[in-house]
């Protein structure tokens, strides 16, 4: 901006967004000046730089005005974890049922996760019972987002809210 411009030549752009051609740097600070407004550079790695002449703080204004509508447009996914183990009551399976419903209903994806300990590694078929009894009593808030799958000692799977999929 300004007198930090270090280059010999610029090509210029005016406030009305008319190219001006590539000028020295002295002369566009000087028609800058004489308008009241600043010179910027716009493209730094162009050659010649480009720079227009504009009002600083209304440009810097204008941008972050940019990023704050950009981010209230963002969509923010939420994943939640329950954990279960092959071995959960239930009472404990009832409870934590809702609490996934709760947070379908929210519109948040779930990943379940089912901790073998120990020797309950053997006997995958009671991990696997247990994730067909919650995928078939969430069916109508809920669908998985892929076949369930084991990663170390967990066995691992997605829900999606119905919205969503």
């Amino acid at each position: 901006m300004n007198q930090r411009i270090r280059v010999p030549q610029v090509r210029l752009i005016d406030l009305g967004g008319q190219q001006v051609g590539i000028i020295s740097t002295r002369e566009a600070l000087m028609m800058a000046e004489e308008k009241g407004y600043d010179l910027v550079e716009i493209s730094p790695s162009a050659k010649p730089p480009v720079c227009k002449i504009m009002d600083y703080g209304k440009y810097k204004y204008e941008q972050n005005k940019k990023e704050r509508s950009a981010k209230k447009k963002q969509h923010v996914v939420h994943l939640k974890e329950m954990h279960f183990t092959p071995k959960t009551e239930e009472h404990d399976y009832e409870f934590k049922l809702r609490h996934v419903r709760h947070f379908l209903e929210e519109g948040c994806n779930v990943k379940i996760v089912i901790q073998f300990r120990g020797r309950e590694l053997v006997h995958r078929e009671f991990g696997a019972n247990l994730m067909q009894r919650i995928v078939k009593d969430l069916e109508d808030l809920g669908a998985p987002e892929q076949v369930q799958k084991f990663e170390g000692r967990n066995m691992i799977l997605t829900l999606l809210p119905k919205d969503k999929t």
